[in-house]
């Protein structure tokens, strides 16, 4: 049998705890690891998860894990007995695949006292969403004087050697992809349209990010203007004197829902639920909204203001007008198979 060294060394921090303190239980000693998204989503919710987890759970800790959603399945799945991670965050098309391979538990709905206040498009009872993302166009208004208004824009020749993009394995780079076939004639089931389109697009790439925080660095180093790109994922930059604005382009933003679930064999589901419970709570959602993150809410409870309600949508009904919602049970059919093709024919 194989002990990796972070179980051993986890363990052994359980038990001296667990010495230490007699009356302390195994999931009060162990803390709770939690996935979260690089960049920019780390430090929002480090800076609104974890208290709140930690007030919800006097005596008990946290930590975050910042790793994408297809990265979290494959740690999970290697150690399914004893999971690494305690709670997963998910965008849809590796939820799917992360319900289907049994690794969440069902969500205690019963127990809740913020899912009856959801959205009814969060109420999702293997693991609700608490937040929704918006993928639209991130420029730097510096060196693109005019605004950009299309996805094709970026293909201008004016941006030669200044576009950003990430890479298939974000939910941002696939549903890049999904929406430029679109605008080409083809669908999530016909991507062909939009790998043409990326090899057009060559001449004016400047980076290929591994994942949306690499490509928020990339434009406050100055080494990209625009691109495809998370609303919220600027914000901070932009509270620091970055200097990137937000687009929606006249296709529509692209709108998904991201999902949190308590991992399956989990010895602290306690605490999983309690923080998860924190995350749905309308004081957290509230903290998230504002400035400097801008992370769109999902409690019915929280009232949408500032510059969300200015430049996306002044309540949910209106979100879900306004953004385009990728049918992500027909991408993923395929999605690995892009991937792999992305990285043969378009990474840089």
């Amino acid at each position: 049998m194989t002990f990796h060294r972070r179980h051993l060394l986890q363990g052994a921090l359980t038990l001296g705890a667990l010495q230490a303190f007699p009356g302390l239980s195994q999931a009060q000693a162990r803390k709770l690891v939690v996935a979260t998204f690089q960049g920019s989503w780390e430090e929002a919710h480090r800076d609104a998860w974890v208290p709140a987890f930690r007030a919800s759970a006097p005596g008990s800790d946290m930590v975050l894990d910042a790793i994408l959603s297809v990265d979290q399945i494959s740690k999970i799945t290697a150690a399914r007995a004893n999971p690494p991670i305690d709670v997963m965050l998910m965008d849809p098309g590796p939820a799917l695949v992360a319900l289907g391979q049994d690794l969440a538990e069902p969500y205690p709905v019963a127990q809740s006292a913020h899912y009856k206040d959801l959205i009814t498009d969060a109420q999702e009872p293997m693991g609700p969403a608490n937040f929704i993302q918006c993928v639209g166009m991130i420029y730097n208004p510096e060196k693109v004087k005019s605004p950009p208004t299309s996805w094709a824009d970026i293909w201008k020749p004016e941006y030669k050697g200044r576009v950003g993009i990430t890479n298939l394995n974000s939910t941002l780079g696939t549903g890049f992809l999904v929406e430029i076939s679109r605008m080409r004639g083809g669908s999530e089931a016909n991507v062909d349209a939009g790998f043409k389109a990326l090899e057009e697009l060559k001449p004016n790439l400047g980076a290929v990010a591994a994942n949306p925080g690499a490509l928020a660095t990339l434009y406050q180093q100055e080494q990209v203007d625009i691109g495809p790109g998370n609303f919220n994922a600027i914000q901070i930059l932009k509270s620091r004197g970055v200097p990137v604005e937000f687009a929606a382009p006249k296709e529509g933003a692209i709108g998904f829902k991201t999902t949190i679930h308590i991992v399956k064999n989990t010895p602290v589901k306690e605490l999983a639920f309690k923080l998860i419970e924190a995350t749905l709570s309308p004081e957290v959602q509230t903290k998230l909204m504002d400035s400097p993150y801008l992370i769109i809410p999902t409690n019915s409870k929280v009232k949408m203001t500032g510059e969300i309600a200015k430049v996306l949508a002044k309540d949910t009904d209106e979100i879900k007008r306004k953004l385009v919602f990728q049918d992500w049970k027909t991408i993923n059919q395929n999605r690995q198979a892009w991937i792999e093709r992305f990285n043969r024919e378009i990474r840089v």
